[in-house]
Parts: structure tokens; sequence; C-alpha cells
């Protein structure tokens, strides 16, 4: 069968005998050759071109604006430029920090942005336009107005258009107006930028491109670099509003008491008073959360994972279920026939026939198609004349032929459990079949016409079709680190649930021996989410059904990650907390997911979610020593204005603190491996911990230097005072650190000495210990300060295990 052809019932033709020349030679449907290139040319002159871009990423202004232009920043620069004015350079140092901390973040950003951009360029889908009466491939931003762009299976419409050629074409448009229900499309008919086909084919000519058209809005919506909403970026807005709050009173009391109240040098007051605003701001905490997410992108996208929404690296740290489809996932895309057994004592011969001509009457066919043209070739005797592609929602297709001796047949290929009634015998056998994990499809032959909605209605079986699916070699290790990590897996596909069960038996997947065919399951969504706690293993799903699921799953308070391929997949992909789609699957599939895995290896997905969980361990983690520092800084502000005394602290000082017992440290724990899934909740389990170590430090701190002020007297006093009370506040926030690094590891304990010895270097070299201004007076006083700390880490020790019986998390 050289070519296909579909009966034209506009007209005759030309001649005597119009009637009989149409019964025997039908005449071929003008296929519309396209622009031609010189159209093309013309178009492109007058601007009638698709040329608005798809950024992967935000522009790189928008990344320097983002880090330099912040509150905080503008707070800190502020300090910094009065600090510089009145104070030595040291006393400056924290303008410094900050402007290395703002850079990483810039550095990092453009770093994730260059593997983003360019790995967008790799996943990005390339429309098939007819040119010239040749069909090509083109990036989006080619296409022109009047172009004819081609569709098949799975194609998103990605400029608005006109239908003009139309082969049992069923468009989804359920992203665009929630309908799930798919839309038959015939030529006249419009179709929606943002729409995908889920059956049949076809091609429309495009009357909207560029700006005018709803696509370029959407895919850019898409794949932008997004920074939508997450629970810890709300987490550390929340803290940072209160934050403000606390610091303003806060800050305007210290001021008044350390100018008004107390007569000293204007420029010490002055120093003193930033020193007391300074570490109020937590504003590493949000730069570190943007370096995490950047390098969690960067990582990704070199195992050829593209990360199209930042914020879904967090995601992946907090899902409990992953929802996954069998085929292209848990099996390879290719199948292999490994037996046609006939039915009814149909030939074999006459069998082959049949499936070597369906074979050849689908342009686009799909895995299992393909694995019937290569086990029974086509013959050039039998022409098709009109032909049914493959749905999910119908699960079988069909072709009618008029066969070499003239003969007229009808046939279906598809789901044996469908074609068939209830009882029929041959259903017995083929549940033994899908038992081995092999896959079954039934040829059957029908009266009826194949638009009638009763096509598949008395159609008698004539063979069944074996198929072996190829397993993925790395899929039972995937699955046995889900079940490692307590993510519980959830297959859920298609196909028949028999065979389902025996794909996920083989590769040792808990529960696989309980499969359900979701054909039973009930509608009600609580009475849903409770059959789906109790089983891993589903079958025969419709992909209205694979969204209820997802939703039936959240309604119990689960974390769900979806992934898929097929345009069967996209709903749910695009309801659940984070859609993985495959770069090998459809491009409306690629749209909506949030993580594309280009490689096409589900391997890739536990590297995914350790990712996930590191970026998010380490930031819950190391939030706490930012958190405490705002409290003790606060505390201590608010306990010098009511004791109207002199601050103890120059910005120098807590400038040293605050990078060797917070910055650096946070630093390398924010990178540290970490496989603890994220628990919810973030503001509440940072703070419980954050509240008691601001206030055990705050108070060591205030009372060494009460006694501190009580036994020096002259006129360095201040400096003795400030060295001890440095001193404790050093010790209790190294034991806030060595508490957050544990369990320790060789290098946790390594990082945490490196620290203490940092310090110990300023006590005892000369030269530092003038930049610092840090000398400490004799032995009674440093030795006390050394014991209250002490006392203040037993009462960390004790307040942090009270808080874990009486809040836990």
């Amino acid at each position: 069968m050289t070519q296909r052809a579909k009966i034209d019932t506009g007209g005759g033709g030309t001649g005597d005998t119009p009637d009989t020349l149409a019964e025997t030679e039908p005449p071929v449907v003008h296929r519309p050759a396209g622009l031609t290139a010189a159209e093309v040319a013309e178009r492109v002159a007058r601007g009638e071109v698709n040329d608005v871009p798809v950024r992967s990423s935000r522009s790189t202004t928008d990344i320097v604006r983002a880090n330099v232009f912040t509150r905080f920043n503008a707070i800190i620069g502020v300090l910094w430029v009065i600090m510089l004015i009145v104070a030595p350079i040291q006393d400056s140092l924290f303008g410094f920090v900050i402007v290395a901390n703002t850079g990483i973040g810039i550095i990092q950003e453009l770093r994730a942005k260059k593997t983003l951009d360019g790995l967008a360029v790799i996943g990005e889908a390339k429309p098939t336009v007819r040119r010239d009466g040749r069909a090509a491939g083109i990036s989006t931003s080619e296409i022109v107005l009047g172009d004819l762009i081609e569709l098949g299976p799975g194609d998103k419409v990605v400029v608005d258009g006109v239908v003009a050629e139309a082969d049992s074409m069923e468009i989804d448009e359920s992203l665009l107006t929630g309908e799930a229900d798919p839309v038959v499309k015939r030529p006249g008919d419009p179709v929606m930028s943002g729409s995908f086909v889920v059956a049949g084919g076809g091609a429309f000519t495009a009357t909207k491109v560029g700006r005018e058209a709803y696509a370029a809005q959407l895919a850019e919506e898409a794949s932008r670099f997004t920074l939508v909403h997450s629970e810890l970026r709300s987490g550390i807005s929340t803290i940072l509003k209160y934050v403000t709050w606390m610091m303003v009173p806060t800050a305007i009391g210290l001021i008044i008491s350390q100018l008004v109240v107390k007569d000293n040098d204007l420029k010490n007051s002055i120093a003193r008073t930033v020193g007391g605003i300074v570490p109020m701001i937590p504003e590493g905490l949000v730069l570190l959360t943007s370096v995490a997410f950047a390098i969690g992108v960067i990582r990704l996208g070199r195992k050829q994972c593209l990360v199209q929404e930042l914020p879904a690296i967090e995601g992946l740290a907090r899902i409990d279920v992953v929802c996954l489809d069998k085929t292209g996932t848990l099996t390879e895309g290719g199948m292999d026939v490994t037996e046609v057994r006939v039915l009814h004592g149909a030939d074999e011969t006459y069998v082959r026939k049949v499936l070597g001509a369906l074979g050849e009457s689908d342009p686009r066919p799909n895995a299992s198609l393909q694995a019937v043209i290569a086990a029974c070739p086509d013959t050039e005797e039998w022409r098709c004349t009109e032909s049914l592609p493959f749905s999910s929602a119908r699960k079988y297709s069909g072709a009618a032929f008029s066969e070499g001796d003239g003969e007229e047949s009808t046939w279906l290929l598809g789901a044996p459990d469908v074609l068939l009634p209830a009882g029929d015998p041959a259903l017995a056998d083929i549940d033994r079949l899908n038992e081995q994990g092999l896959r079954v499809l039934l040829l059957a032959r029908t009266v009826h016409e194949l638009d009638s909605p009763d096509v598949a209605k008395d159609a008698r079986a004539t063979a069944l079709v074996v198929l072996e699916q190829r397993l993925r070699p790395d899929a039972a290790d995937t699955l046995a680190y889900f079940a490692d990590q307590d993510v519980a897996a959830k297959v859920i596909s298609g196909d028949n649930a028999v065979s389902v069960g025996a794909v996920a038996g083989k590769l040792g997947l808990p529960g696989a021996e309980h499969t359900v065919d979701a054909r039973t399951l009930p509608a009600e969504r609580e009475e849903m989410a409770k059959v789906l706690d109790g089983n891993a293993v589903f079958g025969r799903v419709t992909p209205q059904q694979k969204r209820d699921m997802v939703a039936a799953l959240q309604s119990h308070g689960h974390t769900v990650a979806m992934t898929g391929d097929g345009v069967n997949d996209v709903l749910a992909l695009k309801d659940a907390d984070i859609g993985v789609s495959m770069g090998s699957g459809s491009e409306a599939t690629r749209a909506v997911a949030q993580i594309v895995l280009l490689n096409n290896s589900f391997a890739t997905l536990p590297s995914v979610v350790a990712e996930g969980r590191r970026v998010i361990g380490n930031i819950t983690r190391v939030a706490t020593l930012f958190l405490t520092k705002t409290v003790y800084s606060v505390l201590l502000a608010i306990l010098v204005v009511v004791s109207q005394i002199e601050y103890p602290f120059l910005p120098r000082h807590l400038t040293l603190l605050s990078t060797l017992t917070i910055g650096v440290p946070a630093f390398f724990l924010a990178l540290a491996p970490n496989k603890e899934r994220a628990k919810p909740h973030f503001v509440r389990r940072v703070m419980r911990y954050a509240i008691p170590g601001g206030v055990v430090a705050a108070a060591a701190t205030f009372t060494t230097y009460l006694l501190a002020r009580h036994h020096y007297s002259g006129a360095d006093a201040l400096g003795a005072e400030t060295s001890a009370a440095t001193l404790t506040l050093f010790l209790v926030s190294m034991w806030v650190l060595a508490i957050i690094a544990r369990p320790y590891t060789w290098w946790r304990i390594a990082l945490v000495a490196t620290m203490g010895g940092a310090f110990l270097l300023v006590l005892v070299v000369p030269w530092l210990q003038d930049f610092f201004a840090l000398k400490l007076v004799g032995t009674t006083m440093p030795w006390a300060a050394v014991g209250i700390a002490a006392a203040g880490a037993a009462v960390l020790e004790l307040a942090w295990r009270w808080v874990d019986h009486r809040f836990p998390a």
C-alpha cells in the first residue's frame, strides 16, 4: 500500500461516468503546499513573524536589580555610608560582607541563567511547518503569518489559527477552558494556542503571530525562570516582616539612648548605635537561600534536568507520594510483538495483512503500532479509505480498507477489555498473558462505520497481538530508593491493571500483587483517597481519573509528584504539586511540567529529590543561625536602652562574630548532603530554636557586660568590658553552631574547630587585636566570661531539648 487516500464526498469527477470513476479510483485530496519562500520573506520584512522570545530565565538586568535593590541592602547601605564617614574602616566591614554576598548571589544566578538558557534550547520543541510543499521543523520564533503548521498527537498549538486539514483530529482545550473533553476539529474551525492534539492529526493556518498570539504569553509563562509562591520564601518574608517591626522602635530607642542620654563622643556614639542596628538584619539569609536554590538548579542542569520553576526544588523536598506512568517511565518506549494468536479459526496470513495495513494507515503510530509495523510489513494491495487514530479516551484505533480483491472491511485494534463484552472466553487467556507482564491488543472486525458511536459494538474478535515491553534497567533501583526514603510510589497507567501489576511486580514494587482496575474506583474524593492510600498499582486509568487521583491524594495531606510523557498525563501533571516530564515526551507535557528530564531517564529522579531535600533541609538548618543573631541583637539593644548604658559592641565586633559563627559556617552547611524529607511549618520550626538560643545568648552576654562594668575602671574600661562581652557572645554563638552542625562528621568538626581557632588567632595576634579592638585584660574577668558562656551553653542544651519535647517538629 503505497498511498493513502480518503474518498472525496464533495462531488464527482469529469467525464461520462463520474460515479464509476469515484468507485474505481477515488481522487487524492490535494495537500496545500503552504507559503513559498518569497511569501515568507515578504512577511518577515513586514514584521509578521512570531518573534516573541521565550525566556527560560530572568534577564541579566532583572537578576542584578533583584539582588542589589532590596529593602535590607538599602538599610545596610545607609548605615555603611554613615560608618565610612564617622569610624575607622574596620567598623565598616559589614558593608563589604553585603557587597560580597550580593555579588555571590548575582554570579550564581547568572551561572544558573546560562545553564537554563542552554538547556531550554535543547528542550525546545520545533513545530512542523509546510513551505513550498515540504514539511520541516522550525523554531516557534520563525513562524510567520499564514504559515501552514502540521499537527499530530501530543503536539501543542503554538499560535492561533484556523484548521486547514483534519484527519479525525481531537484537540484538548482544557488548559484554556477547563473543559476536559476533547473537541473534534474540522476544516474551518478555529484553534487556540495552548491547546494540544490528543488524537488524529491535520494542519492549521496561522492567523495570529507575535505578541497578538496567546501562544507567546502561554509559552513564556510555562518556561520562565519564575519565583512563584513557596513556603520557604513566604516564611522568610514573614520573618523579615516581624524583624522590621521589632527593629524600627528598638533602633530609635538605641539612637536616643546613645546620643542623648549618654554624654559620649558623638562619633563613638554613632558607631555603637550602628553596631546595635546592623546585626538585627538577617540579610544573609535571603541571599543564601537564593544561592542555595541557584546552585541546586546548576547541579540538576549538569544531570540534564531542566528546572522550569525555581521553587520546584523546594517542592521536591516535600513530596511523600510520586505517581508514575508505566509506559515510558518504568518501561522503555520500544516494544516487540512476541505472538499473533488468531481466534475463531481466522487465517494468520490474512490477519498479518490486516495488521500491516493498520500500521500503514496511521501516519503517527504509537509504540504499540510501531511494534506491529515491524512484525507485519504492509502489503501494496490494500488501500485505506478512512482511519480512526488511537485515542487514550477510546483506547482503540481503527481503519477501513479496500482490499486487493475489491472486498471492503473495517477493523479495530485496541484494548481487549474495552472491545470485548464482559465474560468473553478470550478474556481469560488475556488475563493470563497480562499476569506475565505482557501487553495484549485485540484485532476485531466491525460492521459499523468508523464515525459511528457504536463502532465497537458487536465487533468480531479475530486475533490477539501479544507485545512485550522492555523494562528500564534502572527502574528497580529507583523504586527501591523511593521506598528507602519513605516516598510512596503509585503506578498509574491507562493499560490493563493486571499487566501493569506484573510489570510493577518484576521491579519489586511493594503492593504490586494487589492491582486495582480504575474503572472500579469510587467517584467520591474521600473514598477514592482511601483506596489510593491502601494500594500502589492502578490500571485502566483515564486522563480525567489521573487528575482526580492527584486531587484525592492531595486532599489527604500528601505532597504529590507526577511523572509522565504522554498527552494523557498533562492534566495530572498540571495539578500535581510537582510535574515531571520526560524530555522525549509530548510538547504539551513539557510545557506544564516544572521539571523536565532531558535525558529521559527515570533514574534521574532520585538525584532530583535528593537535591531538593539538600536545599530545603540545609536552609532550614542555617536559618536558625541567622535568626538567633537577630533575636539576641534585638534583646541586647532593649537591655541597653532600659539600663541607660553604652552599647557594648562596635560594628567590627559583630562583623567578626557573624562571619565566624554564621556567615562562613552557613555557606558550607547549606551545601552539605541532606536526605531528610522537608517538613512543613518552616517559620515555627526555625523560631522554636532561634528564640531560646537568642534569649540565652543575650542574657549571658549582658550578664558578662554588667560584671565587667563593675570590675573594670579607668579610661580604657569600655574596651575591656567590650572584649569580655564579645568573648561570652562568641562562645555561646559557637555552641549554637555546634548544635546546628550535628550529627557530626569529620568536616563538620573541622569547620567548628576552624572557626574557634580563627577567633583565638584574633585574641593572640597583636595587630588583629588592634584591628578588631579586642584585648582581654587580666585573668579574672576573661575566665568569668568563659564560665558564664559555659553556663549559657548548658542552659541552651536543656532549653532545646525541652523545646523538642514540648513542641515537636
